[in-house]
């Protein structure tokens, strides 16, 4: 085998497919990455694929090279995810003897051992489209309630993001049992009438979506059900004879379990809401929280035109701040997770931020507001549980 590609289009591959390979694999081939070269026909470039697996996430990439010789190899990811990105920025050229290859680019020389690249298990296939997102609008919507989803791996289901496609709506839901984040977006489906879920690890679709920025659009394909047994894929470009940087592709098994039946949680109507610009907020909760350990709780005491951060108590250090806020509905006291709480508020994307209550000792939903003569945006919704504190009244 031999090629010769750019060092960056090399370098982003590379990381695309490696960061997926398993820290301790069950097998030492899958340690590595597959690439393929294939020589390119009536005048278009050679491609060459590379490919990871650990059974349970694939990642596949697809660039333009120049090949000489096609072929077929196992290489070492990490390591050479690595190497690749610590080149110098010249050409970078790939050649195989016996079980080696070569790496050359510009001055610097490696030499790897390959790995039996005919132990390494098939890929799965990729399902059949079922419709597509942009690629911005998938990242931020999977930023926005990754926030909320858990982390206990002996629970797998609360670890995981469900999808829910009901025609051209897509909705995202995540939660550790204390919040619970809901983002609803628009795409392009296969089939106006069609309707699927989907719980997917939410590590994977979050590295995901933000890897695939790069282009315009994500094709999501889904296979089987949310019982475990089905495949989610989605992939981004449109082959390595669109461009130098080709296509990804990437899939993933579906976790099990059945999830929370959330939308009872939303209140249908609220007694109180209370509006604050969101940037001045979250800093002014990122100071008071200093205060704050980890089950210390951050206070807001909202008053009309105005609301009090408060954090710390007894001996222990405190902190308080003041800021405006229009309050719509009688005063309110609430304490929080201050964690949770700076989540919520830094994936709001809008001027201002509007917490919504029915009562101070049931759930707080935090929505974006654009602009206070504007309603809330209730696409996203970050539903948090308030926190019981001694001699603050139930509401």
């Amino acid at each position: 085998m031999k090629f010769r590609v750019e060092r960056d289009v090399l370098s982003e591959a590379v990381a695309w497919t490696a960061r997926s390979l398993p820290s301790r694999p069950a097998a030492p081939v899958l340690a590595g990455l597959v690439f393929e070269a294939v020589e390119g026909e009536g005048g278009d470039s050679g491609s060459v694929t590379l490919s990871g697996f650990d059974y349970e996430v694939s990642s596949r990439a697809q660039i333009s090279a120049d090949v000489t010789e096609p072929g077929r190899i196992l290489i070492h990811g990490k390591l050479l995810a690595d190497i690749a990105k610590s080149l110098p920025n010249r050409p970078v050229e790939f050649s195989t003897e016996g079980s080696k290859v070569l790496v050359n680019c510009g001055s610097s020389r490696f030499t790897l051992q390959t790995l039996p690249v005919e132990d390494y298990p098939a890929l799965p296939t990729m399902p059949s489209a079922t419709g597509a997102v942009t690629a911005s609008g998938l990242a931020g919507a999977v930023s926005q309630v990754a926030i909320a989803a858990g982390r206990d791996d002996t629970i797998p289901m609360l670890t995981g993001i469900r999808v829910e496609i009901e025609g051209e709506r897509v909705t995202l839901v995540a939660t550790d049992r204390f919040r619970l984040a809901v983002r609803e977006l628009q795409w392009k489906p296969e089939q106006q009438d069609m309707s699927a879920t989907a719980l997917i690890p939410s590590k994977v679709l979050s590295d995901t979506a933000k890897a695939l920025t790069g282009g315009d659009w994500v094709t999501l394909a889904l296979a089987g059900s949310d019982a475990g047994e089905g495949l989610i894929g989605f992939e981004s470009g449109e082959g390595a004879s669109s461009g130098s940087k080709g296509s990804r592709r990437m899939t993933s098994r579906l976790l099990s379990g059945e999830f929370v039946k959330y939308r009872s949680l939303f209140p249908n109507e609220y007694n109180i809401t209370a509006t604050v610009e969101t940037a001045p907020f979250l800093e002014a909760a990122k100071r008071v929280s200093l205060v704050a350990d980890r089950t210390s709780p951050i206070k807001l005491a909202f008053t009309q035109g105005e609301v009090t951060l408060e954090a710390g108590a007894g001996d222990e250090a405190q902190a308080s701040e003041a800021m405006d806020a229009v309050l719509d509905g009688e005063d309110i006291s609430v304490s929080f997770n201050p964690s949770f709480l700076l989540d919520g508020l830094q994936v709001i994307d809008t001027q201002y931020a509007q917490l919504s209550f029915t009562v101070a000792s049931k759930p707080a939903v935090l929505m974006g507001r654009p602009a206070l003569d504007a309603p809330p945006q209730e696409e996203f919704r970050y539903l948090m549980m308030p926190l019981r504190v001694p001699g603050q009244s139930a509401g």
